[in-house]
């Protein structure tokens, strides 16, 4: 356990945390505008009140997010100063617009959304609930454009020591970026909404609930199973677009995905490990469960393309091992979720379509408000092994192909400056977790406001 590791650690643990708050801002605040639009079209109150209720959790989300964010921005200084130094001149730019375009449009559009009630007309306030949606995307938008440059850099030449922009458009939208960001705002809805069906599932569990609150949030599981059964599917279908990607740019991080050893000879196809283990030294597995052909199929759309094996590339250029394992699990872990994810999608339609989704039937199918309840986790563990996936499968690369973390980290630091940060960072993050918890619990127990008069 060095510098490099520690580091890596910390960097892991402060994006781990940090990206659960703008993953839930962007799903709420879909959600907040439909129910806006919803009320200004059909004139129906019931709109307004889940409104009014889920901006509470909205705004402890984004409050979170803006307080866990800036140890990550500060990262970038005091443990990869050698990036800062040499990717900046881009890197820091793209950070740049998403600060001064998204983040700056979110929050004072928030202002307005949070209160500008009797104090602008009705369809202002709902251009501000959209311009926050607009805005917590496009800083989603920015945060992956640089992300993807770092997966797959283009538009730029390493000349001693710096990156140099030689084609900006094509460093921002190279090949990785739009299907990255359309697979994490695909995620953010997805989690978002399992969050939404487990709290009103839970509700509806409640046996002392008031038939008021609780057809409040079978409103709520109504639209939060909608955005998913529309969600899911169109998740999967562009994950399944990333092989291609890989194929063509990462080819040594697509065989960590499958712990993929030997390139398949010609005319044989490439196997797909559902669980494999590897030898300590690398080079093979210990054991593997396969499927023949698979893995080909996946990844070139044929029974045998070729998909490159960790082999063919120098150790000091793949995943070592234990980054490859980690890959692998996440991978699975990410993929089984999703599938798990997509049959509660199915179940909640079969449902829908039986006519199930009303008061008094919904109570007769607890078993499903349970699986809603277990489900709450399961969007966001998948979203961040899929971050694990991303990142780890990267190495030994900052910037893939061009520049290695070796050399990206800070060349004074020590390691107990690393562990100590690196403790409080995650005892502070602690207590904010369990704080929106408390909060949260304590805002669904007080229930929504059904009598305030509507301004």
């Amino acid at each position: 356990m060095d510098v490099l590791t520690f580091s890596r650690i910390q960097f892991g643990d402060t994006a781990a945390f940090h990206i659960l708050w703008p993953l839930m801002s962007i799903g709420l605040a879909l959600y907040l505008a439909i129910m806006e639009g919803m009320w200004l079209y059909t004139k129906d109150e019931s709109y307004y009140r889940q409104l009014r209720f889920w901006i509470k959790i909205f705004v402890l989300t984004f409050a979170i997010g803006v307080a866990s964010g800036f140890p990550l921005s500060f990262q970038f200084g005091t443990n990869w100063a050698a990036f800062s130094n040499a990717a900046g001149s881009f890197f820091g730019n793209i950070l740049g617009f998403e600060t001064t375009i998204a983040f700056t449009l979110e929050t004072a559009s928030l202002g307005i959304l949070l209160f500008g009630w009797k104090r602008v007309p009705r369809a202002v306030h709902f251009i501000a609930n959209l311009f926050v949606l607009i805005g917590a995307s496009l800083s989603g938008f920015w945060i992956v454009a640089a992300n993807s440059w770092m997966q797959v850099p283009h538009g730029v030449a390493f000349v001693e020591g710096k990156f140099v922009v030689t084609d900006y458009l094509a460093a921002i939208f190279n090949p990785d970026t739009l299907v990255s960001f359309a697979h994490m705002w695909l995620a953010c809805i997805v989690a978002t909404m399992f969050l939404v069906a487990g709290i009103s599932a839970a509700v509806l569990l409640t046996k002392n609930a008031a038939d008021a609150t609780r057809a409040f949030f079978l409103h709520s599981l109504r639209y939060a199973l909608m955005l998913i059964i529309i969600t899911t599917p169109v998740q999967m279908v562009v994950g399944d677009m990333f092989g291609g990607i890989l194929e063509a740019n990462q080819p040594a991080k697509l065989a960590a995905y499958e712990l993929h050893w030997n390139t398949n000879p010609p005319g044989t196809g490439a196997s797909l490990n559902l669980f494999a283990w590897p030898r300590a030294d690398g080079g093979g597995n210990v054991f593997q469960i396969s499927v023949p052909n698979l893995l080909s199929y996946i990844v070139v759309h044929t029974p045998d393309g070729e998909v490159k094996g960790l082999n063919d590339f120098p150790p000091l250029d793949r995943p070592s091992v234990v980054d490859a394992i980690i890959t692998f699990l996440s991978f699975r872990v990410m993929v089984g979720l999703g599938v798990v994810m997509f049959f509660i999608a199915v179940w909640g339609i079969v449902l829908w379509r039986r006519g199930v989704l009303t008061l008094p039937a919904i109570l007769s199918r607890r078993w499903f408000l349970r699986v809603l309840v277990a489900a709450i986790p399961a969007g966001f563990i998948a979203t961040e092994a899929g971050w694990m996936v991303r990142e780890i499968g990267r190495q030994p690369w900052v910037v893939y192909g061009m520049m290695r973390t070796t050399d990206a980290l800070s060349s004074n630091l020590a390691l107990p400056q690393v562990g100590t940060s690196l403790i409080g960072l995650s005892v502070i993050y602690a207590a904010l977790a369990v704080a929106f918890v408390v909060f949260v619990v304590r805002i669904v127990r007080r229930g929504p406001d059904l009598t305030t008069p509507i301004p």
